[in-house]
C-alpha cells in the first residue's frame, strides 16, 4: 500500500499544501540578528508569562533538538507521560524542565548553539518529502499530519517565538510578508477543527479575510462530515469575518483572547458562526 497516495484525499479538507521548507533558513537568520542585537539586560525581560527572553530562546533550542532527535535521528529515548497526564500538561512540563536546566547557560553560548543546531534543522526540513505522514497537529485535528503541515506548524512556532522576543525588547512584529503570509496561511488550517462542533446545513460557508500584504481570504464549508477548506467559494457566505494581520496571529497564538479580539474584527452575516470561527487557536493551549 502506498501511504503517500492513501493520505492525500484524507487530508484534502485542510486545503492546498503549504511549502514552508525554504523559509527555515531565512527565519533562523532573522532570529540570529535579533538575538545578537540584544543588550545584556534584554535577556532578563519577560517574553511570555513566566519566561524571560533567555528562557524562550532556550525553549527554541529544545524544539530544534527535539525535531532532529525524533525525525532525523530516530532517537526514541526521552521523557514520557506521567500517569493521567494530558498532552497539554506533558508538553508544558517537559518544556519547563528544559528551560530550568538551561538557565545555567550563558546568552552567548545559547545563541551560538541555536545558530549551529538551527542550521541543521533548516537543512533537515529542506530535504523532507511534504506528503509523507508526520507528527500530528492537534489544533488542526489531524494525526498523523502530512509533513507539509507539520513543518509549517514548526515554522509558525519559531516565527511566533521570535516575535515574542521582539515585543519583549520594544520592537514591533516583523512585517516581512515572506514569513507572515506563511504563518497566517498555516494558522487558518485550524478553521475546520475549530468549527467541529458548529452545526450548519451542508454547503454553508464562512469566509475569513485578513487585510494587508501578508493577508488573504480563506473559506471553510460545512460538508456534513466536517468543515473543509477544499470546497469552491459560493457567491455569498453565511458569515464574513475580516481582521488585520496583527490581530489574526495574536488571536491564533492567544496573545489576545477571542472576546478581546472581536472588538477588532468586522463581522457580517451569521454572528454565531462568525464568533465560532473567532475561537480559532493554532498552538497547544
Amino acid at each position: 500500500m502506498n501511504a503517500q497516495l492513501n493520505d492525500v484525499p484524507r487530508h484534502s479538507w485542510l486545503g492546498a499544501p503549504i511549502d514552508a521548507r525554504p523559509l527555515f533558513a531565512p527565519e533562523l537568520a532573522a532570529l540570529m540578528a535579533t538575538l545578537r542585537g540584544l543588550a545584556p539586560t534584554d535577556w532578563a525581560k519577560e517574553a511570555v508569562p513566566g519566561w524571560t527572553v533567555r528562557d524562550l530562546a532556550a525553549h527554541l533550542l529544545c524544539d530544534f533538538y527535539g525535531r532532529l532527535a525524533r525525525d532525523r535521528d530516530g532517537h526514541q529515548e526521552g521523557p514520557g507521560f506521567a500517569p493521567g497526564e494530558t498532552l497539554e500538561a506533558f508538553i508544558h512540563r517537559i518544556n519547563q524542565e528544559w528551560v530550568d536546566a538551561y538557565r545555567r547557560v550563558s546568552p552567548a553560548a545559547l545563541t551560538d548553539t541555536l545558530d549551529l543546531i538551527g542550521g541543521q534543522v533548516a537543512r533537515f526540513f529542506a530535504a523532507t518529502d511534504p506528503n509523507v505522514p508526520s507528527l500530528g497537529v492537534s489544533w488542526a485535528g489531524v494525526d498523523p499530519a502530512p509533513m507539509w503541515l507539520d513543518s509549517a506548524r514548526d515554522f509558525t512556532e519559531f516565527w511566533t517565538h521570535r516575535q515574542q522576543i521582539r515585543h519583549a525588547v520594544g520592537q514591533d512584529t516583523d512585517p516581512d510578508p515572506r514569513f507572515l503570509s506563511a504563518v497566517l496561511d498555516t494558522f487558518m488550517r485550524a478553521l475546520p477543527h475549530t468549527l467541529r462542533k458548529a452545526t450548519a446545513p451542508v454547503g454553508t460557508q464562512i469566509q475569513v479575510g485578513i487585510d494587508g500584504a501578508a493577508g488573504g481570504t480563506w473559506t471553510v464549508t460545512a460538508t456534513g462530515e466536517r468543515w473543509s477548506l477544499a470546497e469552491p467559494d459560493t457567491e455569498r457566505p453565511a458569515a464574513l469575518v475580516r481582521l488585520d494581520a496583527e490581530t489574526a496571529w495574536r488571536l491564533c497564538t492567544r496573545g489576545i483572547q477571542p472576546d478581546a479580539a472581536v472588538a477588532h474584527i468586522l463581522i457580517d452575516g451569521d454572528r454565531e458562526l462568525a464568533e465560532a470561527a473567532c475561537q480559532i487557536v493554532a498552538i497547544v493551549y
